[in-house]
């Protein structure tokens, strides 16, 4: 048996066109789609990362504004420019990306970006929408999942579920609307004394821990569905995932590939929210 693949690219380029067409539908009514991408530093991966999310601007009808900041910004400007940006109405959404420089609270960051505004789903209002299982602003990763298994016809609801990491990026919201979809969750971590004991019960696997190659072929039962959202450079220079990809297909029912799998979907959902967070603009200037 060889897995299908959950194709994020594929699917990706499906749903960003489907945003261009609601995005080209209200600019008919004079509101564009606009986010604002503000970069702290000159951190090689969040330049790519960033050079990433406005080339799925253009390919989205989402008009972009990117901020790009020395590593020696003050924490109180950094705040002043997102206060800034929510009192703008051309800018629907605002992302701050991550890393930030140590001297900087990320928490104050991301707790003044607009709760309306904030197309990352890290506020923590938006988190509290999410565990109360309303999502207003979904966080990106574990949203683009979501949408790989209900592209897939994967039917979490009675199923056993195991996400490895618990970080309140992916790990802990990825349980959440895996719990809101009715599927029985495990969350797995650093602590954890077993993980094979978990992993080989599970009917999904979401693994987001950032260790190349932590699950084996030994460690799933045949037919499961592995989501992969690791992105790990070797030493070599290549690029892989936390699952051992060459193994586990060969028992998986499912698996994402990395790269081409999570990573397109999570910069696909940041367009849909950016959509999403100018609809919700468009409501409400419309009732007023």
């Amino acid at each position: 048996m060889v897995a299908r693949i959950l194709d994020g690219k594929a699917l990706s380029a499906r749903l960003r066109a489907r945003v261009r067409q609601r995005a080209e539908a209200i600019a008919q009514h004079g509101l564009q789609p606009g986010l604002a991408v503000v970069l702290v530093g000159e951190n090689p991966a969040s330049q790519l990362y960033v050079n990433n999310k406005v080339r799925a601007c253009v390919e989205s009808g989402v008009r972009s504004l990117r901020y790009n900041l020395p590593r020696q910004t003050s924490e109180t400007e950094l705040l002043a420019l997102i206060c800034r940006l929510n009192a703008d109405e051309q800018v629907h959404g605002i992302l701050v990306q991550l890393p930030l420089p140590d001297h900087i609270d990320v928490r104050r960051v991301l707790e003044t970006i607009a709760i309306e505004k904030d197309v990352d789903g890290f506020h923590a209002q938006n988190v509290g929408h999410l565990t109360l299982g309303h999502p207003r602003l979904p966080s990106c990763t574990p949203a683009g999942v979501m949408a790989l298994l209900d592209d897939a016809g994967i039917d979490p609801a009675g199923k056993n579920a195991v996400v490895i990491g618990a970080s309140n990026i992916v790990g802990k919201p990825m349980a959440l609307m895996l719990l809101s979809r009715g599927a029985t969750v495990t969350v797995c971590h650093a602590q954890t004394r077993d993980l094979t004991q978990h992993t080989v019960l599970a009917d999904i696997v979401v693994v987001a821990a950032g260790c190349p190659k932590l699950v084996q072929k030994q460690m799933i039962q045949s037919g499961a569905v592995i989501v992969d959202v690791g992105i790990n450079r070797l030493p070599d220079g290549s690029i892989v995932g936390d699952v051992d990809f060459d193994q586990v297909k060969t028992k998986a029912g499912w698996i994402s590939p990395v790269p081409g799998g999570v990573g397109p979907m999570t910069v696909t959902m940041l367009m849909e929210n950016t959509l999403r967070a100018a609809e919700y603009h468009q409501s409400a200037r419309l009732a007023e």
